[in-house]
């Protein structure tokens, strides 16, 4: 009863007569199958490509936001003068055109871009809105 039983294998072990290799703990770390190295600078990167995305979406709608306002202030001014609405709404663009330029600085693109025109959307919906 002193002597451990040859048949029997405590884990982690194996039979000097067999070639199995004994089974690693699955706790353990396996020296075969090292982590991956952290790449800081890959990390970096995708965190400001977050920080980019977050700070020009926020950006774009609090513009797009203040540009809507002013479509609504044209849409619903007491005295019904052309020019007031017309200029209303040519400033909501003016904004439009600044929260796309803010979004590309953001994300150091080029601001003179073809994508400036879709800063001037928030006009021509304020005009169909005010004048049709």
């Amino acid at each position: 009863m002193g002597m451990a039983d040859p048949d029997v294998l405590t884990p982690g072990t194996s039979r000097p007569d067999r070639d199995v290799p004994a089974r690693r703990r699955r706790h353990l770390i396996d020296p075969n199958a090292p982590r991956p190295v952290r790449d800081p600078r890959a990390e970096a990167r995708s965190l400001t490509r977050v920080q980019q995305w977050v700070m020009s979406t926020l950006a774009v709608t609090t513009v797009l936001h203040m540009s809507a306002g002013l479509i609504l202030a044209a849409m619903f001014l007491p005295e019904h003068r052309l020019s007031a609405e017309i200029g209303l709404n040519v400033i909501a663009g003016a904004f439009g055109v600044i929260a796309v330029a803010a979004a590309l600085a953001i994300h150091k693109r080029r601001i003179l871009s073809w994508w400036l025109l879709l800063g001037f959307l928030p006009t021509f919906i304020g005009l169909w809105l005010t004048l049709g």
